[in-house]
């Protein structure tokens, strides 16, 4: 049961989506999860053009490379955020910015969040990868107070945004997988909890696991994966590099740009980090998660184009085949 390793493409949007499948493919990855940004996919233009549909699988083919997942994180973003500000302008669409009036920015996100389960049925694609956005991240701090109401209130704008859009997933037998992440309604373990209560615990809203924003936090990547083993419906592989403490850096990042020294932490290319991924792969296994490991890469302090082909010979090397029988099996005195 070799798992397939594709590349995410989030972070090479600046490229032509022929010009990402060139490389993946020259670098052996199996597949690409396609993000909905740049020119590598259009949600809107995929769930009606069936040109634009074959055309996409057309490069597929031609670079003998697959797709099992593809990405609305900056589309879900949008969906349940507040405020709605100029750092969503510089990550949408001008078709789901508009006129930046904030709940028509939210109403926009959710129909292109839509869109991408349309795209992803249509590309035969089962899982949609991506944000959700918070009412109540702003509240991380705690002061001034947040109540418990307010709190509370955020989940309610949560189900009620995001139940119609997993309506039409349900309805094309699509999944959205919402990725754990700081920023988002889910955020930890209890956050992850909590919005899987408010939702009602449906099928169509499961998680993309990811450790690199667990480990900085102190959350055991592992034991996440144990306690949502039939919520994992895909998983970024991305690593992260926690510094030694110096009485200065901090958790929170201090403001400071990524590669900063001055930093907590940072995101490393996959196996230059603190994850232990062997341990990862292993409970993979143990909760029988049989879906694709994409390589999410990120690096400030590394090029890509050395990082992206280092980062799948690693992967590679620690992924492991499930044993077919018990090593004790061969003590049996029937054998």
């Amino acid at each position: 049961m070799t798992r397939p390793v594709t590349l995410f493409t989030g972070q090479w949007a600046d490229l032509p989506f022929e010009e990402v499948a060139r490389l993946a493919a020259g670098w052996g990855y199996d597949g690409l999860e396609i993000a909905c940004s740049g020119d590598h996919l259009d949600p809107a233009r995929g769930a009606v053009d069936d040109d634009y549909i074959r055309g996409k699988k057309e490069t597929l083919e031609r670079h003998g490379l697959q797709v099992f997942a593809i990405s609305a994180h900056l589309q879900g973003q949008a969906v349940c955020d507040d405020p709605i500000d100029q750092r969503h302008r510089g990550i949408l669409a001008p078709s789901v910015w508009g006129d930046g009036d904030p709940e028509g920015v939210r109403r926009r996100a959710a129909d292109a969040v839509k869109d991408a389960a349309r795209t992803a049925a249509r590309l035969g694609v089962q899982t949609v990868v991506g944000f959700t956005g918070s009412a109540i991240w702003k509240y991380i701090a705690m002061f001034p107070p947040a109540s418990a109401d307010m709190v509370d209130a955020g989940y309610r704008d949560f189900a009620a945004r995001w139940n119609p859009i997993l309506d039409v997933f349900d309805d094309l037998g699509v999944r959205f997988a919402h990725e754990v992440h700081p920023s988002e309604i889910a955020y930890d373990h209890h956050s992850t909890v909590r919005a899987l209560e408010a939702i009602g615990h449906r099928k169509a809203f499961g998680i993309n696991w990811d450790p690199s924003h667990m480990v900085w936090q102190n959350i055991d990547p592992v034991q996440f994966m144990w306690d949502f083993q039939d919520r994992i419906y895909h998983v970024d592989c991305k690593d992260t590099k926690v510094r030694p403490r110096d009485g200065r850096r901090g958790v929170l990042g201090s403001h400071l740009p990524w590669g900063d020294h001055r930093r907590g932490w940072d995101f490393v290319s996959t196996g230059r980090g603190d994850v232990d991924w062997e341990d990862c792969f292993r409970m993979l296994n143990t909760i029988q998660y049989d879906g694709p490991i994409s390589i999410e890469w990120e690096d400030a302090g590394m090029d890509r184009l050395r990082g992206a082909p280092e980062a799948l010979a690693y992967v590679r090397s620690q992924l492991l085949d499930p044993p077919t029988a018990s090593f004790d099996s061969a003590f049996s005195a029937t054998n």
